[in-house]
C-alpha cells in the first residue's frame, strides 16, 4: 500500500491539478493524505470536493503549528508501506511511482528521484534538478550542500521508527529525513525526472535555500541529529 503525503497551506491555486497527476498511478487501496494546516478555506473545500468521488483522497485538519507539524501531522495518519512526499503545487509525471517503485524492490529504504523545474505555467526552466544542485549520497555532503528535496522523496514505512519524532526546529524536513536514512538505511537514487517542480518568482529564495543551508541551519541539524544518534532525542 502506498501512502502520498500533501502537507498545505493556502494549496487552493494548484492542489486539485496535483491530485489529480497523482490518484491515476494508485492503486484503488492507496491513499492521499492532505494534511491543511488552514483549515475553513478553499482549499478544503478543494480536496474534500475531490474526497467525495475518490475515497483515496482524505483531508486531514492541520494543528496550525508550522510546516514541520503539518508534515508530522500527515505522517500520523499514513497507513502506507511505502510513504510518497509531495507538494501541492507540483505534478507528478505519469511514470513517477512505476520508477520508484523499482527502486524500492532493489531493496532501497528512501528513494531520491530527480525532477524538471518549472515557471508558475509549467513551462521547463531547468530539466535536471540533479545537475543544478548536483546531487549525491552521503551524510557528510549532505550537510552542507543538501540533495533531498522533500517532494522528490519517498520511503519505507519503517524508517518513521528513526526519523520521528522530527525536531521542530530542522531547518529543512527532507533534509532531515534523507540524512537519518543515510545513517540507518538504504539510499538510492533514480536520475529521472519524474516531477514538474512549479517554482514561482516569489518562491525562488526559499527554494534555492532548501539546497544551501546557511551555517545556522547546518548548527541546528548537526545538533539534532548528534542528539538522535546518541541519545534518541
Amino acid at each position: 500500500m502506498i501512502s502520498v503525503v500533501i502537507a498545505v497551506y493556502k494549496g487552493s491555486k494548484h492542489i486539485a491539478e496535483q491530485i489529480m497527476s497523482i490518484l491515476p498511478q494508485l492503486k484503488n487501496e492507496d491513499e492521499i493524505i492532505v494534511s491543511d494546516d488552514r483549515p475553513g478555506g478553499i482549499t478544503e473545500r478543494i480536496v474534500k470536493r475531490i474526497a467525495a468521488e475518490d475515497s483515496r483522497v482524505i483531508w486531514v485538519e492541520g494543528k496550525n503549528k508550522g510546516a514541520v507539524a503539518n508534515i508530522v501531522n500527515a505522517l500520523r495518519h499514513c497507513k502506507g508501506d511505502i510513504i510518497y512526499f509531495s507538494f501541492h503545487e507540483d505534478v507528478w509525471l505519469p511514470d513517477k511511482v512505476k520508477r520508484v517503485n523499482e527502486a524500492f524492490s532493489d531493496g532501497a529504504d528512501l528513494v531520491l528521484h530527480n525532477a524538471s523545474i518549472a515557471d508558475e505555467l509549467l513551462n521547463i526552466t531547468e530539466y535536471s534538478l540533479f545537475e543544478k544542485i548536483r546531487a549525491k549520497r552521503g551524510v557528510i555532503g549532505n550537510i552542507g550542500k543538501n540533495s533531498y528535496y522533500l517532494p522528490c522523496l519517498a520511503i519505507r514505512r519503517k524508517m518513521l521508527k528513526k526519523i520521528m519524532p522530527v525536531p521542530r526546529s530542522v531547518p529543512d524536513v527532507g533534509q532531515w529525513i534523507g540524512l537519518i536514512c543515510e545513517i540507518y538505511g538504504k539510499v538510492r537514487l533514480v536520475d529521472m525526472p519524474l516531477i514538474y517542480c512549479r517554482v514561482s518568482k516569489k518562491k525562488k529564495p526559499a527554494f534555492e535555500k532548501t539546497f544551501a543551508p546557511d551555517s545556522k541551519s547546518r548548527g541546528v541539524l548537526l545538533s539534532k541529529l548528534y542528539k538522535r544518534i546518541f541519545f534518541g532525542n
